[in-house]
């Protein structure tokens, strides 16, 4: 931020004849197309163009651009930076007196690229967030280096995700260093889909891919001793060992076993299989 505020904006501007080349550039590669107008006059230009709405944190107070662009029947992604949950809530209601099909996005508007940005993110919110809206899909506006908040925000239910991108880094202007280039875009993606098919299903159970370390790594009967048919098994009879086979008797059911009679005599270090019991 070497010169004014308005100067960079001014630099950084494009022009509006780009929009519908913008669109169609897209359309043709097949990714949405769609912005953050900071007007009526910018939302009426962009309205027939975008698949959805974003507004920036900054206008999260100004209720009047919030209800007439939720009314414009598309989706509303919504940034909640440097804002109380107050403010969140006043925003959320009056896009829902429109439309339900709305991101809340938690995000922190310090641009400065700070290591120290870090403890200000606050992915918990994401928490709050889908236990106060459950009808919202959760997303993280992001301004941090890398893409550690990222991975955090997908675990905790975030769908969408906003990263600043750049060519390179070492371009000139206030949000290139920590913007995402081409590589650490890949990368983050990559990680991304990595993470979600880690999280799974919540359902704790044997996997597919661990059907042979059950065998392997798991410990069943085995006798210690020459034991004849009809006669009882006890307790010092059995020793639990590597692998247990499909079958097995394992270390914590010994005791639904303990004195039942043998249906064939079995030798000393033979594994002990349920079939092999009265």
């Amino acid at each position: 931020w070497k010169k004014s505020i308005f100067q960079v904006y001014k630099e950084a501007s494009i022009n509006l004849g780009w929009t519908k080349k913008l669109y169609n550039l897209c359309k043709k590669i097949n990714i949405d197309f769609f912005t953050s107008p900071y007007s009526f006059e910018m939302v009426d230009h962009v309205k027939k163009y975008v698949c959805a709405f974003k507004i920036g944190s900054g206008d999260i107070t100004w209720l009047e651009i919030l209800n007439y662009i939720s009314k414009l029947n598309k989706p509303v992604i919504l940034a909640t930076g440097a804002s109380s949950f107050e403010d969140v809530k006043l925003a959320i209601n009056t896009i829902k007196k429109n439309t339900k099909d709305v991101c809340i996005m938690q995000c922190n508007t310090n641009y400065t690229a700070k290591s120290d940005n870090f403890n200000y993110i606050n992915l918990k919110v994401l928490n709050t967030y889908k236990k106060k809206f459950p009808f919202a899909v959760l997303g993280l506006s992001d301004h941090t280096h890398g893409h550690a908040t990222v991975l955090g925000a997908i675990s905790l239910g975030a769908r969408v995700i906003e990263k600043h991108f750049t060519l390179s880094n070492k371009l000139n202007g206030p949000d290139h260093e920590f913007s995402m280039n081409p590589k650490s875009w890949k990368d983050m993606i990559l990680r991304s889909r990595e993470l979600e098919l880690s999280l799974g299903d919540g359902i704790k159970k044997v996997e597919k891919n661990e059907k042979e370390t059950v065998i392997v790594q798991r410990r069943g009967a085995h006798l210690n001793k020459n034991k004849f048919k009809n006669q009882k098994l006890e307790k010092k009879d059995i020793i639990f060992l590597r692998p247990a086979l499909k079958g097995s008797i394992y270390p914590n059911q010994i005791q639904k076993v303990k004195n039942k009679k043998f249906l064939k005599s079995k030798k000393n270090g033979d594994i002990i299989l349920w079939k092999d019991l009265k």
